[in-house]
Order: structure tokens, then sequence, then C-alpha cells
């Protein structure tokens, strides 16, 4: 399966954020591009850098006018597509909600961010309620894509439980980057982190990994920072952690490799970890903590 991770910059204005990501879609689809994912939150700024009830107004319903400007690009470049939105579910309750799009511009489902932080310039439990979608694979043409949401990707219980369910790959809409005030050792030890957890989650359950982060400096209103610097580095791995590509750091890029999606057969015959879990012995995952 060919697929393409699109790694932009983003701007304060929604229609031209859309008009970008789509001239990517159909760049990429041309290119023989059969899956594209697009970064977390793609049609605007990073917003959660401050806390404002004025930022609900980018919130959509879902359907609505931004999935339907998405299928109708997934329909015309004939691509199955994961998009990133700000969902407006009810009045007062809003959720970071990923968007899988059939190659027909139907949606094939969605997936809620289930993990919410709360940290400084990632003020997100001011926006966000955790998702209740689960762990369920999207069913689509191409395979059953185990999607979560950036905070999530840090957790091996999430892929794990996609794996259960069936997944055939991995995929993670991200924005991430370095707070101003970090030194430039600990901003390295982080991004090294970042991938190599999710490398893991590829070993662990024998699955490629597709990570679409965004790039660029986007600057705190607040000014309290001195913004995020989104450290780009959008990635592809095989079952066995394998990097088979990497975007750059600081750079728009549209990343396309092919993933074999019948190794994971292979892999899990080599490395057969689901068959000698304990899972009689695992009931402590299921509690907060467990000492003393």
């Amino acid at each position: 399966m060919k697929v393409a991770l699109i790694q932009l910059t983003c701007s304060a204005d929604v229609k031209e954020n859309r008009r970008r990501q789509a001239e990517h879609i159909h760049a990429t689809a041309c290119k023989g591009a059969e899956l594209v994912v697009l970064q977390e939150l793609h049609d605007s700024l990073y917003f959660c850098q401050t806390e404002s009830v004025d930022n609900f107004e980018y919130a959509q319903p879902v359907p609505g006018e931004a999935t339907a400007y998405y299928g109708k690009v997934a329909r015309e470049a004939g691509v199955v597509l994961v998009a990133s939105l700000f969902e407006r579910r009810a009045s007062g309750l809003y959720h970071n909600t990923a968007v899988v799009f059939e190659r027909d511009g139907s949606i094939a489902g969605i997936q809620r961010k289930n993990h919410i932080p709360d940290d400084p310039a990632y003020y997100e439990k001011f926006y966000f309620a955790p998702g209740d979608t689960g762990f369920r694979p999207i069913e689509t043409s191409l395979g059953r894509l185990g999607v979560q949401v950036c905070w999530d990707q840090w957790y091996p219980e999430g892929a794990r439980l996609m794996a259960l369910a069936g997944a055939d790959v991995l995929i993670y809409p991200t924005a991430i980057g370095f707070e101003s005030s970090d030194t430039a050792q600990e901003q390295k030890r982080q991004r090294e982190a970042w991938q190599l957890v999710q490398r893991g989650h590829a070993v662990a359950n024998g699955l490629p990994v597709l990570t679409c982060n965004r790039v660029g400096l986007e600057d705190d209103p607040s000014g309290q920072t001195r913004g995020i610097q989104f450290w780009g580095s959008s990635f592809v791995c095989g079952p066995q952690g394998e990097l088979l590509a990497e975007a750059p750091q600081d750079e728009e890029c549209d990343l396309m490799v092919e993933v074999d999606m019948q190794r994971t057969e292979q892999v899990r015959r080599w490395w057969p970890f689901l068959r000698d879990r304990r899972i009689e012995e695992y009931g402590g995952l299921t509690k907060r903590y467990l000492w003393p």
C-alpha cells in the first residue's frame, strides 16, 4: 500500500489551510498514494496554547461542513483519507476527533482522542472531553485502520487494544513540538523518546505505524511562552520498528512510502507476542496504581 503523510505549517486562515491540505492530497494521489494521513487539528493554528472560549468557534459538527469538504476531496482524489477535526458534539461538549473517509468520500468511521493532556502550552482539557469511541479499528477498503490521536501515541495500552481488535496498521495524527524553555539536549531527548515509544508499539504488536506531525513555529497568543516549535519528523515504520521513511524536523513535506501490508503475518510468526501473553495475570492494568 502506498501511503502519504502530509506535514505542513498552519495559519490562522481556515480556508487557506483547507485549500493547501486539498492541494497536497491531490498531489500525492497523482503520485499513487492510496492512503493519505493529515496532521492533528490541521484546519487552524494549534489553539490549545491558551484557554479562550472564543476558540470554540473553530469547532464543527461531525458530519458537517468540514467533513463535507474533506469527503469531497477524498472522493475527487480517490484516496482513503485520515483527517483530524475539532468536533462540536453538542453545546458545551467537544472532542478532538479523527475522521476517516473512504475513497467515495463517505465517512468510514471516527476516533475521538482518548488521552487529553493538560501541560504548559497544551491546555487541551479546557477544550476536549475524553473520547468514548474505545479502541476499535475503522474498516476501510484498504484494511482496518487503528487510528488514535497525538497524546494517545504514548500509551501502549491503546496500541495493544487496537492490535487485539484486528488493526492492520496504527495511525497517529499529531501536533507536538518543543517547549521554548527546554535545553537543546532536553529537546533532543523528547523527540527521540516520542519516536522510540511508537516504534516500540510497532514491535510489540507486529504492526506498521504511521505518524503525521505538523511543523513550524506557532506563537503563543498570551505571550507567556515563546510559542511551540513543532518538530515535524513525521515517520513510517514497519512491524519490527524499522524506519521506512522520516520527514525533516523543520520543513514541510509530503512523505510517501510503500508499506508491505503482508509483512505483519511473517513478523508475527517469528515473534509470536500475542500467543505468549499471560492475560490471566494482567488484571492490575485496570488499576490506577498498585503499590503499596
